[in-house]
């Protein structure tokens, strides 16, 4: 609208078809990126996924420069080392910054260069960036070491990805989509504030994006309303309830719901995640598998995955990816369903 103003009060000033100088389409010479995180709270899925695209649109533009605000990609995208994303010999970049013990660099992605360096499989179960930049994921492939994460997969986001993709699969419509959470820990307590919570309500609506593909399925899920609420409970402790409401719609346009009320422990489900992390990754390193390993993103709520690929959030495509992921390094046959051999 302010272009659109600005245009109209300068229509007539002299140039060419009444277009302002500073509204005009040229040709692209020069590219910044300007790239916004979030301050405050567990935001750290949102922001991986801004640095990602941040990260995949100056893949395709080389010569662009970057500019960021916000805590987070003060870390990711500091003004000093911005050559650390720009040269072809980005990881030299990143040693120079580590052995300068560089502000710009985190906690985490240091825990990660430890492992890599080593030639160890390294697991990022938390939402924070860590092994997402270009300069580690050079260092996993230097040393064959493996890669997978983000965010382990456990309360309510695990449910959204059983759910959604059954209502896709048999074609019914989701209208709305409300989600509200009750946590008593310090979750909970960070969460509680306006600020922190706005980043982390992005973060949780992605996934259905990516599963529903409303760009695919207009009519079934363009206009989808998603509401997310997490509510600080002191009471409920450790323990977190997660409560569902959503509006569906079947053949001719009639109405259903569907409600469900999750109470669970997220170190009861997340435990046996760490496990088969655990396990899976030193099985890939010793079948020589290295890099991101996208086949485990059953288990993250933010998988890793090649910066062309689709990321998979369908809980039973994941399941079928690892499963034939395994069935493979044994030299067994891969799991069709075809199922023909059983009436030829």
């Amino acid at each position: 609208m302010i272009a659109k103003q600005t245009d109209h009060e300068y229509s007539g000033s002299g140039t060419n078809d009444g277009i302002h100088p500073l509204l005009e389409r040229r040709a692209e010479k020069n590219v910044l990126l300007l790239v916004l995180s979030g301050d405050r709270g567990l935001a750290g899925a949102f922001n991986a996924n801004v640095s990602k695209a941040a990260f995949k649109e100056w893949r395709e533009k080389k010569d662009a420069g970057a500019f960021a605000t916000g805590n987070f990609n003060g870390q990711v995208f500091p003004d000093a080392p911005t050559q650390f994303f720009k040269t072809p010999d980005l990881w030299e970049d990143a040693v120079l910054l580590l052995e300068a013990s560089d502000d710009a660099i985190p906690s985490s992605m240091i825990y990660a260069y430890a492992a890599l360096s080593e030639g160890l499989p390294f697991v990022n179960a938390a939402p924070n960036l860590t092994a997402d930049i270009p300069a580690l994921q050079e260092l996993a492939a230097r040393t064959k070491s493996p890669l997978a994460g983000n965010d382990m997969k456990t309360g309510q986001t695990l449910i959204k990805t059983i759910i959604a993709p059954g209502l896709k699969a048999r074609l019914l419509g989701v209208k709305g989509w409300y989600s509200t959470n009750i946590l008593g820990n310090r979750d909970g307590e960070v969460l509680d504030d306006p600020e922190s919570f706005k980043t982390k309500e992005e973060s949780k609506k992605s996934a259905l994006d990516y599963i529903f593909q409303p760009q695919l399925y207009p009519e079934l899920y363009k206009d989808l309303c998603h509401v997310v609420r997490i509510n600080y409970y002191p009471p409920r402790g450790d323990n977190k309830e997660g409560w569902d409401n959503i509006d569906i719609v079947g053949w001719l346009g009639y109405p259903m719901q569907l409600k469900i009320n999750f109470l669970c422990r997220d170190s009861i489900l997340a435990a046996p995640i760490v496990l088969d992390s655990a396990l899976f990754l030193d099985l890939a390193k010793r079948a020589g598998m290295s890099g991101i390993q996208e086949w485990l993103s059953f288990y993250y709520k933010a998988p890793m995955h090649a910066p062309e690929l689709y990321p998979e959030h369908d809980l039973f495509i994941q399941l079928m990816k690892l499963k034939n992921t395994l069935r493979y390094m044994q030299g067994e046959e891969l799991i069709t369903h075809l199922g023909r051999e059983y009436y030829d």
